[in-house]
């Protein structure tokens, strides 16, 4: 008997009640047909969380801010070696219990739209395409290369339109235009949907009116129709419960059950699809709609290999030796390096040399095992924070004198005076370690300090540590300073002399900046999202309109763009070639860009490219439509190669239509969003070309 024969003759032997019950997160066994209890909340944002020890991989927005598919994709077989693993262990101990399972909850490929955001850190950032990219990528590593016999079960989420306020989530209507629905908000929905990806969950809040977990715009019509989605579709959790308790479109339970089901949502995380029993007796919900998501619920179950014996298939002889093991360490600080973003280095500071000198660090970050972690993370076996990573990197340089002081709290203003000696007097540079953790910023009910539920009412560096800052450098001397955080930290850039911006880089994240600051690593690291230069550069919060928002969109300067990252070398775009002048549906125009390395060290350079319509109205200034991460040695040069598909160029109309618009474009080549501020700030000079689409 064949898988899906199988599925319809289990389904004909079950109750009502039965059925119902597999319906839900808590699926209970049932043994006369074999199916074994399930939980289906598990999750492995990077790296499997919650489950005991793991290896925990720097946050997704510091993954994205590697741009490297082929790393994120290696990151991602290593945590689902990992996550088959435990589960396998689990199975053999009979324990069928949450975080256990093989169905992850991950990517969160959400539009990290305002900076405010507390899961944003969860994103890959502000721009469609690379989240799509990485998105993907992650999902590939995660689900294996068999679409039939998955490794572990990836899930797009929030779809769609979400991305705060953390406090409004259960009660918001996103009002967006149909432009930037369809140029923004979907692009990497659709883009994970076409890759493969195994499951889908809605939002909590509404969009355009309709609750995301019930919308027939964004689920019959968007997902199951245009997309062709095969897949099952996932509540967020007590997101049905939100229907007639805060969005007050239903009346009970039961009404928002059934709006849910018949709208095509098969799996509820919550408490709200028991009353689909109530539902079908009122008519509200016919069996055969019961019937269809169990088995989609059922098939994914197949595919994970739930019914075959333990121990049996693909997958089932990875055991406990490779969780948080040394490969898998290793490519923890590998990810590190990668993330790290180096934003400042006036007169070449860094790299810090070995000769002898008197260094301090300060700051409540430095010896914050918080700020590793960011949000949903596992245990390592091992964690090493900032001043361990730098005391362990010093140990064997003679004559450093290593010195460390907190120097102000995290979370609130000092009682006590602020400099003391080891800042002031004896010292020859300052390393301070502030910013953000994940109880400053993160989801509803996990950010234990933050005043608005996970997200930041500024984007500014904390008040108290800002003071603490001005008066180290009041004291005369030169500071390098270390940011920890998950989203955009604007500051007066002219008070340190060096910034780092390490995100919340993982179990090794110490090592990898120590690794970096003296000099071992070349820090390549590129920002996913555009560091505003302070919070009134931002629309309201509550805005979901694209309209100065992201680089794609602003008009003011930045702090710092979108794609920015300096280096320990220098690097020259020297030209680039299209393949022709002229294109047109159908065509693809081939790209060849010459990028050499002046400086003297060998190194990464991640090369970006983007594309413009001249005499733009209503349109983004430019779009991210490639990148690659290539490694060029001291003196040489390479010839970065892109194919560009007229789809990858067309125009979103203001009914949400893709359009290939004749006229003049431009293909700008560099290692940032082409604004003026990217110049300013040392990065080399892009190259350009024009084309015209007939």
């Amino acid at each position: 008997m064949n898988r899906e024969s199988k599925i319809k003759e289990m389904i004909s032997q079950m109750t009502l009640e039965e059925k119902v019950s597999q319906l839900l997160y808590k699926s209970p066994a049932i043994e006369r047909l074999g199916i074994p209890a399930y939980n289906w909340w598990n999750e492995c944002l990077h790296g499997v969380a919650r489950a005991g020890v793991a290896t925990v991989f720097p946050q997704a927005i510091a993954m994205a801010a590697t741009f490297d598919e082929e790393l994120i994709k290696e990151i991602a077989v290593a945590i689902s070696d990992e996550a088959r693993a435990k589960h396998n262990e689990a199975v053999k101990q009979g324990n069928r219990g949450q975080y256990w399972g093989l169905t992850f909850w991950t990517p969160n490929i959400n539009i990290f739209r305002d900076p405010r955001w507390g899961r944003g850190q969860e994103t890959y950032g502000e721009d469609p395409y690379l989240t799509s990219r990485i998105g993907l990528a992650l999902v590939q590593g995660l689900q294996g290369d068999d679409p039939e016999n998955l490794k572990t079960a990836a899930c797009a989420k929030h779809y769609a339109v979400h991305s705060g306020p953390e406090k409004d989530r259960h009660t918001f209507n996103a009002i967006v235009t149909q432009k930037d629905l369809w140029e923004t908000y979907l692009p990497a929905f659709k883009a994970l949907v076409e890759g493969g990806v195994e499951s889908v969950m809605g939002a909590y809040n509404r969009t355009l009116d309709e609750p995301c977990c019930a919308s027939n715009l964004l689920i019959k019509d968007i997902l199951r129709g245009k997309w062709n989605f095969k897949g099952h579709f996932v509540s967020d959790c007590w997101a049905i419960r939100d229907f007639h308790e805060y969005h007050k479109i239903t009346k009970s339970p039961e009404e928002s059950a059934a709006m849910a089901l018949n709208a095509g949502c098969d799996l509820n995380c919550g408490c709200t699809y028991p009353f689909l029993t109530v539902a079908h007796k009122q008519g509200l919900v016919s069996e055969e709609t019961i019937n269809t998501s169990l088995e989609r619920l059922l098939r994914t179950r197949f595919k994970l290999g739930m019914f075959d014996k333990p121990g049996s298939g693909k997958y089932g002889k990875l055991d406990r030796k490779i969780i948080n093991c040394e490969k898998h360490k290793k490519l923890a600080l590998k990810a590190a390096h990668k993330s790290i973003v180096l934003l400042k280095n006036d007169n070449n500071l860094l790299p810090l040399d070995s000769s002898p000198k008197n260094m301090v660090v300060v700051g409540p970050a430095a010896a914050n095992t918080h700020a590793l972690l960011g949000n949903y993370y596992g245990i390592s076996s091992h964690f090493t924070t900032i001043i361990e990573g730098l005391a362990e990197k010093v140990s064997g340089m003679f004559g450093i004198n290593l010195d460390y002081r907190q120097g102000c709290l995290m979370y609130s203003e000092n009682s006590k005076s602020l400099v003391h000696y080891g800042e002031a007097n004896i010292t020859d540079v300052v390393i301070a370690v502030m910013g953000l953790d994940g109880a400053m910023e993160g989801e509803e009910g996990d950010a234990i300090a933050s005043d608005s539920n996970g997200d930041r009412d500024t984007i500014e560096l904390p008040a108290w540590q800002l003071k603490y800052l001005q008066a180290v450098k009041n004291a005369g001397k030169k500071i390098i300073l270390v940011l920890t955080g998950g989203s955009a930290i604007a500051y007066p850039e002219d008070l340190v002399d060096a910034v780092i911006f390490a995100w919340y880089p993982g179990e090794s994240g110490g090592k990898a900046v120590a690794d970096i600051i003296f000099g071992d690593v070349v820090p390549s690291g590129k920002l996913p999202v555009t560091f505003y230069a302070s919070t009134s550069q931002l629309p309201a919060y509550d805005d979901y309109s694209m309209k100065g928002r992201t680089y794609r969109y602003m008009t003011e300067k930045p702090l710092y763009p979108f794609g920015f990252g300096l280096s320990y070398t220098s690097f020259r775009f020297d030209s680039i070639e299209l393949s022709s002048s002229e294109i047109n549906a159908g065509s693809v125009l081939n790209v060849a860009v010459s990028v050499t390395n002046t400086g003297k060290r060998d190194a990464d350079e991640v090369v970006q490219l983007y594309i413009s319509k001249d005499n733009r109205q209503n349109e983004p200034f430019s779009s991210l439509k490639g990148f690659k991460r290539v490694f060029i040695k001291a003196g040489k040069t390479a010839k970065v190669e892109f194919k560009l598909s007229a789809e990858s160029m067309y125009t979103v109309n203001d009914g949400g239509e893709y359009k290939l618009v004749p006229g003049s474009y431009t293909v700008i080549a560099g290692d940032a969003a082409p604004v003026p501020a990217a110049v300013e700030k040392g990065a080399p000079s892009p190259v350009s070309a024009k084309f015209t689409i007939k």
